[in-house]
């Protein structure tokens, strides 16, 4: 797409096939006022193209309208109304009883990667479990960390940072138990081939899962594969359908992820455009895999949110959980613009109906420093990104509120996915309770009796 002001390389992709309508779904930003736009149509090879288009719609939206829509998205999809009913023994409605409600967990995964410098940094712990509700361990469970060298196998580290995730009841992803990028492998497997790799990988995914099982609540199983094929290239096109058959079997209650880079970042890669993407999960899911995650890793520059809302539309018609992995803005921008284009990325997520759990990828390594983008510095004090977070995670919260029944004996209110803990005081007579608040069109209508 090209204007009088500026050019997109990309704007929304399809693999289009000959004599068949295709559906192309994408959206661009204009930074700036134009009197002339104009959309492209380019192949993927120098081949002259004949293309009809029907149904086409171009809608503007200020950037109030996209906000507003997604604070509509986030009231109908993240809350639900509840009214408290309160009487005596007697089932007589009790007016002017003073309630105090507090939200004590969220129904939404939101997390970050940690890294084994957590272990024994209980000021790092501290600010962890304050914020987060779910983690992933950045390297410590890659095949190259915990098998170093053949048959020498060694989950001391991922141990002890289960430990402290399970300690602070916080759900952990399992990444990864394959990497398709032949430099993530340990050296050793790089030397290996036909019977002796099948073994490898076998002893692998049955090591890991009996392992952890039911640990993890998921796992990503290929990382990657759209743009490697380490192991597809060596032990056969069904290689990846085993990894997941064999996953499945040694945990059947985890879900299993294929995690990719650049699906939901940019179109520009034609590794990994949407459609790519989708065809490669119908083609494992024909294959009888039990592949029931979508993993987007979510390593942004600068985001196009309509082209990412589109590209989150298509792949949610496979009704299959979709999480964004790992989380951050590239480090080419400075700190604040950083936090300005990661509070974008996370209100489009989590606004998105057909996500179910955000990870951020800002771990922090011994140097003090992240992958690419930081929450904080290394004695924990927020830079702009965490200032971001914080704002959010407050945002998205219920929080605790205090109201009075009215002359019907009820008390309403409209809160956040998840637990409460509710107290009712009528004269000298005072009872607790806890509600559960899970996704529904309908009030949740909730009794107590004094």
């Amino acid at each position: 797409m090209a204007n009088n002001n500026s050019t997109y390389d990309c704007v929304g992709t399809v693999l289009a096939k000959s004599g068949c309508w295709s559906f192309l779904k994408g959206g661009f930003i204009l930074d700036s006022p134009s009197s002339v736009s104009i959309l492209y149509f380019q192949g993927t090879t120098d081949k002259s193209i004949n293309v009809a288009i029907a149904s086409a719609s171009v809608q503007p939206f200020t950037e109030q309208q996209w906000r507003t829509n997604q604070q509509y998205i986030i009231n109908t999809e993240r809350k639900r109304a509840v009214t408290i009913h309160v009487s005596d023994s007697h089932g007589d409605r009790l007016q002017g009883a003073s309630i105090t409600i507090e939200q004590i967990s969220k129904d939404f995964p939101f997390g970050s990667a940690i890294a084994r410098t957590i272990l024994g940094n209980l000021p790092y712990q501290n600010w962890f479990v304050e914020r987060f509700n779910a983690a992933v361990f950045e390297n410590e469970l890659k095949w190259y960390a915990t098998e170093p060298e053949q048959g020498k196998v060694n989950y001391t580290i991922p141990d002890q940072m289960l430990e402290f995730v399970l300690a602070n009841q916080i759900v952990a992803r399992g990444h990864n138990i394959f990497w398709e990028d032949p430099k993530y492998n340990p050296a050793w497997v790089r030397d290996l081939t036909g019977p002796d790799l099948k073994s490898a990988v076998n002893f692998r995914i049955q090591s890991l899962m009996s392992k952890y099982k039911e640990e993890f609540i998921h796992w990503d199983v290929s990382n990657e594969m759209l743009h490697f094929d380490f192991y597809e290239e060596r032990l056969g096109p069904d290689a990846t359908l085993h990894f997941y058959k064999t996953a499945h079997e040694a945990d059947p209650l985890a879900s299993l992820f294929l995690n990719e880079f650049n699906v939901v970042e940019t179109c520009t890669d034609v590794s990994t455009t949407v459609d790519t993407y989708i065809d490669k999960i119908r083609e494992l899911e024909r294959g009888g895999s039990s592949m029931n995650g979508i993993g987007l890793e979510s390593h942004f520059s600068k985001p196009n949110l309509p082209l990412m809302r589109a590209i989150l539309d298509k792949l949610a018609t496979l009704k299959l959980p979709i999480w964004l992995t790992e989380v951050d803005i590239s480090n080419k921008f400075d700190k604040e613009t950083q936090a300005i284009y990661l509070e974008q990325v996370l209100r489009e997520g989590f606004s998105h109906p057909a996500v179910d759990g955000i990870m951020l990828w800002t771990a922090i390594h011994p140097n003090g420093g992240c992958y690419q983008m930081c929450l904080t510095d290394y004695n924990l004090q927020n830079l702009p990104a965490g200032d971001t977070v914080d704002k959010l995670l407050r945002e998205w919260e219920t929080g605790e509120g205090n109201g009075r029944t009215d002359d019907h004996g009820s008390y309403s209110f409209f809160g956040f996915l998840g637990e409460y803990k509710i107290m009712v005081q009528y004269g000298n007579r005072t009872t607790n309770s806890t509600l559960s608040l899970s996704q529904s069109d309908e009030t949740k209508h909730f009794n107590i009796q004094l």
